[in-house]
């Protein structure tokens, strides 16, 4: 993906920048003594350990369902895994932001959600029996996007499906490479969780101080890198063209099971919602990005990112459950959802960074 180390853009953007809209009073008295080291532990104990550990648990369930597809592949088992495949994907959405500690070190995006997938290298891998998920050449052939397409598309119809992991000259590796693939996934999620509940989560809450390598700031920057890239990006703007001379809706999340595609992009979009209010993944409430604006003065800004993104779900909720027939169909609509988005893009990076004194860490490569 984008991550990191270009910092031209936001620069320009920020000398720029006089928005209104952080100009509350009292703004000459804004020093900043906020509980850093809280907010932290908030999101560590509330939201990232407990979302990090209902995927391991879903992963679980998943390999266990996967199993017994691969083991009798009939109807029943058939939808009883891609049943597993859609929960696993929900809980996703609610730890994608979270590209940090040893998630970071271990690609965990490259191995669970690069869409759209290459068929072509999925069947080849398959055909040869021979892959490396580590390889960036496979990072299109593997996760949660694979596995739509192995569950939902391999075949025209359920009985299509159905042969190719039965009668199939390569029925045998058409199994292996679905248990291979829920395997990586089941043991990074394991290998994540462990190392929160290890050393890592003392390591977090500790990182307090304001330099680029801190766990606030890197906290902060994966909060707005997965907002605009992951969320506003690849879920509205590739799809919907914003980014080429024509609409690609064949770029959507879940392309083989189109019809989820909205479901996903808005739980996406409250997982971007809860971090910066404060809700917690399991239910509680606590510092946020919002606690902090407010502390410096800056409860317009929250009030205005809060809203912005409000206004952003109230548009997605109006498109077609199904997002490639809603680029087909009706594009406009998906365009407006974008530019929904995007609006909260300016407030999140340059408005929100300026008043915490943190500076971007990631490339911006699209031209927004």
């Amino acid at each position: 993906m984008f991550k990191k180390y270009s910092i031209l853009f936001i620069s320009f953007l920020l000398i720029l920048s006089c928005s209104d809209n952080s100009q509350d009073p009292g703004d000459n008295n804004n020093t900043d003594n906020f509980d850093r080291g809280a907010l932290l532990t908030f999101l560590a104990d509330n939201t990232i350990i407990p979302a990090f550990e209902t995927l391991e648990t879903r992963l679980a369930q998943l390999k266990t369902d996967a199993i017994s597809f691969t083991a009798t592949p009939n109807v029943t088992t058939l939808n009883q895994v891609r049943s597993s495949w859609e929960s696993t994907y929900m809980i996703w959405q609610s730890v994608s932001m979270f590209d940090i500690g040893k998630a970071e070190e271990l690609q965990f995006v490259n191995h669970f959600n690069i869409f759209p997938v290459t068929v072509a290298d999925i069947e080849s891998n398959i055909t040869n029996g021979t892959y490396d998920f580590n390889s960036p050449n496979n990072h299109d052939a593997q996760g949660l996007p694979a596995l739509d397409y192995l569950f939902n598309a391999i075949g025209a119809d359920d009985t299509a499906i159905l042969e190719k992991f039965t009668t199939d000259v390569n029925a045998a590796g058409y199994k292996k490479y679905v248990n291979d693939i829920v395997e990586k996934m089941s043991t990074i999620a394991s290998d994540i969780v462990s190392d929160w509940k290890g050393s890592y989560r003392t390591q977090f809450i500790s990182s307090t101080s304001n330099t680029a390598t801190s766990a606030l700031n890197k906290l902060v920057n994966d909060f707005i890198f997965y907002y605009e890239k992951r969320l506003r990006a690849n879920k509205f703007g590739i799809p919907g063209g914003v980014f080429s001379n024509t609409a690609l809706p064949e770029k959507v999340e879940a392309f083989y099971k189109k019809d989820i595609s909205k479901k996903l992009a808005l739980q996406g979009l409250k997982s971007v919602q809860d971090v910066f209010t404060g809700h917690g993944y399991i239910g509680t409430n606590g510092a946020s990005f919002k606690s902090y604006l407010v502390s410096l003065n800056k409860s317009t800004l929250a009030t205005d990112i809060e809203n912005q993104l409000n206004l952003a779900k109230t548009q997605i909720e109006t498109l077609d459950d199904n997002f490639f027939n809603q680029v087909s169909s009706n594009n406009t609509e998906m365009l407006k959802a974008y530019d929904e988005l995007q609006k909260a893009v300016v407030l999140l990076k340059v408005d929100m960074l300026q008043v915490f004194n943190v500076s971007v860490d990631f490339v911006d490569a699209d031209g927004d």
